[in-house]
């Protein structure tokens, strides 16, 4: 695994990195890692729990549905975005244009901008993901698009 510090590797078996919209995530608990594009850097730590039996992938696809704009890494890509000019001067010719985008369109719009690659790491339980989480967010130095926990 690529682009990530030894110490953070070291913590679970981490998955290959994938673009955030290709993710073919699993079912079950775990903690997932964001870096802007293939390459980039870590940006963004994240957990899910058993909700409802669908884990990680649950998660992962309310992102790529535009669905979590106000949470997690959702808020934190459009928080970015909204504060690029560029990305708003195209959102504005779109409404200038008549072609104004549903809130869903403009999360999407925004993860496109971003570039967000994963990775992941299954855990037992929503418990465990939660642990691995913590541990991961205090070993990583540089600055985190989370919010303070």
């Amino acid at each position: 695994m690529t682009g990530v510090g030894r110490d953070i590797e070291d913590l679970a078996g981490w998955s290959a990195w994938v673009p955030l919209t290709a993710a073919e995530v699993p079912r079950l608990p775990g903690v997932y890692l964001a870096r802007r594009g293939p390459d980039g850097p870590l940006v963004y730590v994240g957990r899910a729990g058993e909700r409802g039996g669908s884990g990680l992938c649950g998660r992962l696809r309310r992102y790529t549905s535009g669905k979590a704009l106000a949470s997690g890494l959702g808020e934190a890509v459009l928080d970015r975005a909204l504060a690029d000019p560029a990305w708003l001067r195209e959102r504005l010719a779109e409404v200038e244009g008549g072609r104004a985008m549903r809130a869903t369109s403009w999360g999407k719009a925004a993860l496109a901008w971003a570039d967000i690659h994963v990775c992941w790491a299954v855990a037992e339980s929503g418990e465990a993901a939660a642990a691995l989480e913590k541990q991961v967010l205090a070993l990583k130095t540089e600055q985190w698009w989370n919010r303070a926990r």
